[in-house]
């Protein structure tokens, strides 16, 4: 489960994102309540439109986000990220002890917030592979969001309890405090000892080549549109949680930071689960749709406070499979030089859908109530079960489709059965065999490996395997 963490640069980056996610929790829960609470009264739309001007910059600028982090030094661009972003919490956290800091300016920080975090995103994405191998790319991948929700069992508790006893200012001072926690382990880490995808040189078209890829990948292009849902409609706990716990329970702070550690444990619970798979499986993500649309009707149509909570473990487990699971397979099927323009996209996709999404929940919850604006996430999930399905079916009439026209000379053994497992042509940049429900591939795919990075591949990745018995597969967190 753990085994990334053998190697010294990911155990590096894993402590330094774990200190410095348990800041970002502790901001994001202080950031909430100064909105709901202090700055309105019980405005959900408000929160809304904080949280899509977080992410609007995703659905503008990710693309040359993705290109950037295919051409530069990651590491590099990581620290100026984290640095950015240190200086953006210290100047709201001092607005706010001077008592300065009015509904525009948080408008403004969340802006300014997002912008850096989109340029942040898919390099610290695609870093996780320069450090471990690429057998253990699923499993870093899960042990990241272990340390990102391991910091959101801490980080709401703790900003509950501060925010009731000092104020939302100090929070956000604290916060800038755990910055410095990521940015040492990023220069601690070992250059030599990393493996570097190969550079992506200048030249034009590069976004539209990203895209490309994706369009020519019917298995990327069912995973990306299930996660835009989830990602647009279904993540909105902010939202959730303070409109449920607020209006519908009448709790306060205190309250609202315990039931963002419960939904931690489901989290968190869900990033183990993943950790312990060798390999990512499509089958996991639609699967988790089926069980967090489950999970938010029970939480939506909870009688008490404590029932609601209940609901939120796991409610947090199912998102948390979807979230790791679609992540670590799009990273594993994709060619280490397409690497950073796809996890841009799949970024923008997941945080890019925000804008409308968050706004839409907070209408839905000032005029329907909260729980109906809940039901927004039983209906992405229901969405994502129905893209699952069809996804199958699509896949099961290539496969019939392709055993039918198998040439041979012997009729009876065209239709025979060793005609239903021959592989099935692939429809991606790349040849390979066909995408399954169940699986990624173990390894990068056939290509002309970069002499300046052995053992790597630049070459677009096709598809997963579908045959054999061991065809099996391969936040805005800090880290």
């Amino acid at each position: 489960m753990f085994r990334s963490l053998r190697i010294r640069n990911y155990r590096l980056w894993f402590t330094g994102a774990l200190v410095s996610n348990v800041g970002t929790w502790m901001q994001r829960t202080a950031q909430s309540w100064l909105v709901f609470d202090e700055l309105t009264d019980h405005d959900a739309t408000a929160m809304g439109v904080v949280m899509a001007l977080q992410f609007v910059p995703q659905l503008l600028l990710a693309p040359y986000a993705g290109v950037l982090a295919d051409r530069y030094d990651r590491r590099r661009i990581l620290v100026i990220t984290q640095g950015v972003m240190a200086l953006l919490a210290l100047g709201l956290g001092i607005l706010l002890l001077l008592d300065l800091a009015q509904l525009p300016t948080v408008y403004a920080f969340a802006l300014g917030l997002g912008i850096v975090a989109t340029f942040d995103a898919p390099v610290r994405q695609t870093f996780v592979s320069e450090m471990v191998p690429d057998t253990h790319v699923s499993n870093a991948v899960a042990l990241n969001s272990t340390s990102f929700n391991s910091a959101r069992l801490i980080g709401p508790a703790v900003a509950g309890v501060l925010v009731a006893a000092v104020g939302t200012g100090w929070v956000f001072m604290i916060n800038t405090l755990t910055f410095a926690a990521m940015i040492c382990a990023i220069v601690l880490i070992d250059a030599a000892k990393l493996r570097p995808a190969p550079r992506a040189r200048r030249a034009r078209g590069q976004i539209r080549e990203g895209i490309g890829y994706v369009l020519h990948r019917p298995d990327l292009v069912a995973v990306m549109s299930t996660i835009f849902m989830i990602g647009t409609f279904g993540m909105n706990f902010a939202v959730f949680l303070a409109a449920m716990g607020g209006s519908v329970f009448g709790r306060g702070s205190e309250e609202f930071g315990v039931l963002n550690s419960i939904l931690a444990v489901g989290t968190l619970t869900g990033a183990l689960l993943s950790a312990r798979r060798a390999r990512a499986r499509l089958r996991y993500v639609f699967a988790g749709c089926v069980a967090f649309a489950i999970t938010c009707l029970g939480a939506a149509t909870a009688p008490t406070l404590w029932v609601f909570a209940v609901w939120l473990v796991p409610c947090g487990i199912a998102s948390l499979t979807i979230m790791t699971t679609a992540n670590a397979y799009v990273q594993t099927t994709t060619a280490p030089a397409m690497r950073g323009r796809v996890m841009s996209l799949y970024m923008a996709i997941f945080m890019g859908g925000t804008p409308i999404g968050a706004p839409t929940v907070g209408w839905l919850t000032d005029t329907f109530g909260a729980r109906w604006g809940m039901g927004a996430a039983v209906l992405a999930g229901l969405v994502g079960v129905l893209i699952g399905a069809c996804f199958a079916w699509r896949l099961r009439r290539e496969q019939r489709l392709a055993a039918s026209s198998v040439p041979s000379s012997d009729p009876e053994e065209a239709t025979g059965p060793a005609a239903s497992t021959e592989r099935v042509p692939s429809t991606g940049p790349a040849p390979s065999s066909a995408p399954t429900m169940g699986h990624a591939p173990s390894s990068e795919p056939e290509a002309v490996s970069d002499p300046a990075s052995p053992g790597r591949s630049d070459a677009p990745a096709g598809p997963p395997a579908a045959d054999g018995p061991n065809a099996e597969p391969g936040t805005t967190p800090r880290g």
